[in-house]
């Protein structure tokens, strides 16, 4: 599942300090269910456009990541909640609206890894059947194994 956001109308101040998108990242794995694997990374920006300045961050989770880009000036933010574990969308929706005041938000969900195997045993049915093609592969280009 990811989801993306598009959040308008936020704090300026909110949306300028680090310490504030820092405890957000740090704090968002546990809300959504998922599980923190390393701390936030956040970096503030200064661009030749002063519109364009803001902070940036991520937080690698067990099921993949989330990422933060804000726009203080703009009073806007851009979210990425990806994860190879579903979650209820409105909670994580709610933290990032209340978090940066915002008062609009735009979200889209993609859908990933409809072929990927959902059990430990479909999982070994796939390696066991990448292992044969790879070895036809090889035994029939005359390479050892």
């Amino acid at each position: 599942m990811h989801v993306t956001v598009d959040a308008y109308g936020g704090s300026p101040e909110a949306l300028g300090d680090k310490s504030v998108v820092s405890a957000f990242l740090d704090s968002y794995p546990q809300r959504i269910g998922m599980t923190r694997i390393a701390p936030p990374h956040i970096t503030a920006y200064e661009a030749d456009n002063p519109e364009d300045s803001g902070v940036s961050g991520f937080i690698l989770i067990a099921e993949s990541h989330v990422s933060i880009h804000t726009f203080p000036r703009r009073r806007f933010a851009w979210v990425d909640i990806f994860s190879c574990k579903g979650f209820e969308t409105e909670p994580a929706l709610d933290f990032i609206r209340d978090t940066f005041q915002m008062k609009h938000l735009e979200v889209r969900t993609l859908e990933r890894g409809f072929e990927f195997p959902q059990s430990v045993a479909a999982s070994a049915v796939m390696a066991i059947e990448e292992r044969s093609d790879v070895s036809s592969a090889l035994a029939g280009s005359g390479r050892p194994d």
